[in-house]
């Protein structure tokens, strides 16, 4: 008879907590009705194939007007409760992109490595990237991105991009920043799925691994 071998089971994993994120779709013919938008439909997918959390999407799809915008992104994060906002749209040089200027207005603290990060990766793709004004912003313990207005765009500054053959990462995306960031802002912890995104923390931050 073979002995009995002593298998220490694995600690069980507490359930991935549930977040709530704002995501707003900035755009004055979308939000008249002229063109059906794809920003609100493009960040919610992309979220939830990200994301091990339970997502609570409050969603906005509101006109290029400054006043509106940063009523909308006030009323995210000191109503709602939103832990985290996306906003797609409105970034570029026109005279109706204002996005930036009403984020930038209800700041406590700008963030602009994120800007920074999502203009190397559209870099790679167009040159016109340069024109592209994002930028992240901390109000109160939430964090706020301003994200490009395309689909294809807003994935890959997310998730960043990888080699097609190997699939290691060739630019960093935006988001492996974004967990840490609300940690270190005291909201809930993120658990990204690392075949799409895995988030970056310091080992001393890294509760536990989740499997895919």
């Amino acid at each position: 008879m073979s002995p009995i071998s002593h298998i220490t089971p694995s600690p069980t994993l507490p359930p991935p907590e549930p977040v709530k994120i704002g995501i707003v779709s900035i755009s004055d013919r979308a939000s008249s009705g002229a063109y059906e938008d794809k920003g609100l439909p493009a960040l919610q997918d992309w979220l939830t194939r990200a994301l091990h959390n339970p997502i609570e999407c409050v969603a906005r799809l509101i006109p290029d007007e400054p006043e509106r915008i940063a009523a909308t992104l006030i009323e995210l994060v000191d109503t709602a409760g939103c832990a985290l906002v996306l906003t797609t749209g409105g970034t570029g040089p026109a005279p109706r992109d204002v996005t930036p200027e009403a984020t930038l207005a209800v700041a406590d603290r700008e963030m602009p490595g994120f800007g920074e990060q999502m203009r190397q990766i559209s870099l790679r793709f167009v040159p016109t990237a340069i024109l592209s004004r994002q930028t992240a912003v901390i109000r109160g313990r939430s964090l706020i991105i301003n994200l490009p207005g395309q689909p294809k765009s807003i994935a890959e500054t997310l998730e960043g991009l990888k080699d097609a053959a190997t699939g290691a990462s060739i630019v960093p995306g935006i988001f492996a920043a974004v967990p840490y960031c609300i940690d270190l802002l005291g909201g809930p912890y993120l658990e990204t799925r690392a075949s799409l995104c895995q988030a970056f923390r310091p080992k001393t931050a890294i509760r536990h691994q989740r499997p895919e």
